[in-house]
C-alpha cells in the first residue's frame, strides 16, 4: 500500500493527520483520476456524523470543484449508501467521509469508482502520485469551467427504497436498533417502521462527538441490556458509517457476523439461492462455522482480514455472500459493499420466514472459545517474524493439535500485532496466547 492510502482509503486523526489541505488536494487528484472518461465529471459526497465531517466535506468539494468537476452533495448517509448512489447515478465517482467504528477523533475518505466498488489499488497509487508531486497534470479552470455543488434531497428515500425491495413485509417483529450515533441515526430506525416491524431505536441521537462511544456494533452491552428490557425479539447494532451489523438475541447473547452469515447461508441454500454453494471468509472466523457449513456441504473460501479481500475472493470465485466475523458482511446479489441495514433485512427476513427465534437461529453454528491478545509494537513485521516468536508459535501449533488454531497478524490500521488463538479450553487458550505476546513484548 502507499504512504496514504491504508486498507479502507485515507484514515487519520482529523485536523492532525488527515487535514483540510490533505483534504482538498486528495480531491483535487481524485477527481482528476477517476474523470478521466467523463468531460464534465460528478462525483458524489457522503459522510457520516462525526463533527470533523463538515470541515472535510468543504475542503473535498473545493478540491473537486476546482478541477471543474461537480459535486452531488448527499450529506450524512451509509457509506453502502454512498456506493448503491454511485453505481445507479450517472456519476464519475462516489466519496464517502468517515471513520467506520474508530473513535471521534478520526476520519477518513474513502473512494468508490463508478460501479461503486472500492478503488483498486493501481488506481489509488496513481491518485497518491499526483498528490505527492509538485506538478499537477491539470489547468485551472475558469469562469463557467469551474464545479459547482448540487445538493441531492432524495438520496436517503432512494437508499431506502433499494433496501426495501430486498425483502417482503417483515410485521410482527420487535427489535431494538443501536446506531451507534452514525450515519444510520435517521434512515435506520425509520427504514424498519416502514417494513411494518416495532422499533426501539437507541443511540440514535448524534451530537458530533458521540459517534460509536460506548454504543454500536463494537460495544454492544447497552443493546443487550435493552433488549431485555424491553422483551424483545432481537436487538441490531451498527456501527458509526453503518457498514457493520451485530445482533443480539432475545436472551441477550452477542450473535455477531459469524453466526449471521451462517444463518443466511444455510437459508439461501435451502432455497438454492446460495451462489456457487460457497461463503467468503476470513481467517479470524471460527471454527464453530466451519464445522456448520461443512457439514451442510457448503464450500468455503478464506483470505486474509479485511473487507477488500472478501471482495477480491467473491469477485474471483462467483461467490456471492462473505464476510468477516466484525459484522461487516457484502451480499454481493444486492451491493458493492458491507451493508449493516442491508444485513439486517437479510436476517430480519430469515427468522420472517422460518418463523424462528434469533437463538433458534443462532443454534446451527457451535462457537468454538476464542481469545484475541494485542501487542503494541513499533514494527508489525518485525516483530511477527522474530525467530523467537516464530518458535513460539510453533510450539504453541503443537499443542493445539487438530483441535485448534493461532494466527498472528498485523492490525491493518493501529500499531498492533493481534494473536488469535482458539480450541475447546478457554484458560489454556489464554495461557498460550498470553505467551505467544510476552515473547513479542520480551523481543521489540
Amino acid at each position: 500500500m502507499g504512504k496514504l492510502f491504508g486498507t479502507d482509503g485515507v484514515r487519520g486523526v482529523a485536523n492532525k493527520g488527515l487535514t483540510p489541505n490533505l483534504a482538498f488536494h486528495l480531491g483535487q487528484a481524485g477527481a482528476y483520476v477517476l474523470s478521466k472518461e467523463h468531460p464534465h465529471p460528478r462525483i458524489i459526497i457522503g459522510k457520516d456524523t462525526r463533527i470533523s465531517g463538515d470541515m472535510l466535506e468543504a475542503a473535498l468539494i473545493a478540491g473537486i470543484c476546482s478541477v471543474g468537476a461537480d459535486v452531488l452533495r448527499v450529506g450524512v448517509l451509509p457509506t453502502p449508501g454512498i456506493a448503491f448512489l454511485t453505481r445507479t447515478l450517472d456519476v464519475s465517482a462516489g466519496v464517502v467521509i468517515s471513520a467506520s467504528h474508530n473513535p471521534v477523533q478520526d476520519n477518513g475518505i474513502k473512494f468508490f469508482s463508478s460501479t461503486g466498488y472500492k478503488l483498486p489499488d493501481a488506481i489509488e497509487d496513481e491518485i497518491e502520485g499526483i498528490l505527492l508531486s509538485e506538478e499537477k497534470p491539470w489547468e485551472a479552470p475558469i469562469g463557467g469551467e469551474v464545479g459547482r455543488v448540487i445538493e441531492i434531497h432524495d438520496a436517503e428515500r432512494r437508499y431506502m427504497n433499494f433496501l426495501k425491495n430486498t425483502v417482503g413485509r417483515l410485521d410482527g417483529l420487535k427489535v431494538v436498533l443501536d446506531t451507534a450515533n452514525g450515519a444510520a441515526s435517521h434512515v435506520g430506525p425509520k427504514l424498519l417502521k416502514e417494513l411494518g416491524i416495532e422499533v426501539i431505536p437507541i443511540c440514535n441521537q448524534p451530537d458530533g462527538v458521540n459517534i460509536n462511544a460506548a454504543c454500536g456494533s463494537t460495544h454492544p452491552e447497552t443493546l443487550q441490556k435493552a433488549v431485555l428490557e424491553h422483551k424483545a425479539d432481537l436487538g441490531l447494532a451498527n456501527d458509526g458509517d453503518a457498514d457493520r451489523l451485530i445482533a443480539v438475541d432475545e436472551n441477550g447473547r452477542v450473535v455477531d457476523g459469524d453466526f449471521i452469515m451462517v444463518i443466511c447461508a444455510l437459508a439461501l441454500k435451502a432455497k438454492g439461492k446460495l451462489a456457487k454453494n460457497a461463503l467468503v471468509v476470513t481467517v479470524m472466523s471460527n471454527l464453530g462455522l466451519h464445522i456448520a457449513l461443512k457439514n451442510a456441504g457448503i464450500q468455503i473460501f478464506e483470505t486474509q482480514v479485511g473487507d477488500r479481500y472478501v471482495m477480491e475472493e467473491l469477485l474471483r470465485t462467483g461467490a456471492k455472500l462473505g464476510g468477516e466475523q466484525s459484522g461487516h458482511i457484502i451480499f454481493l446479489e444486492h451491493n458493492t459493499t458491507g451493508d449493516g441495514l442491508l444485513t439486517a433485512l437479510q436476517l430480519l427476513s430469515v427468522m420472517k420466514e422460518q418463523g424462528k427465534s434469533l437463538s433458534a437461529l443462532a443454534a446451527q453454528m457451535q462457537r468454538l472459545p476464542q481469545v484475541l491478545i494485542n501487542a503494541r509494537v513499533q514494527n508489525k513485521e518485525k516483530s511477527m517474524n522474530h525467530p523467537e516468536v516464530l518458535k513460539k508459535v510453533e510450539e504453541v501449533k503443537k499443542i493445539l493439535g487438530d483441535s485448534g488454531r493461532i494466527l498472528v497478524r498485523p492490525s491493518g490500521t493501529e500499531p498492533l500485532v493481534r494473536v488469535m488463538v482458539e480450541g475447546q479450553d478457554q484458560n489454556q487458550l489464554k495461557v498460550l496466547a498470553q505467551s505467544v505476546i510476552d515473547v513479542i513484548n520480551q523481543n521489540l
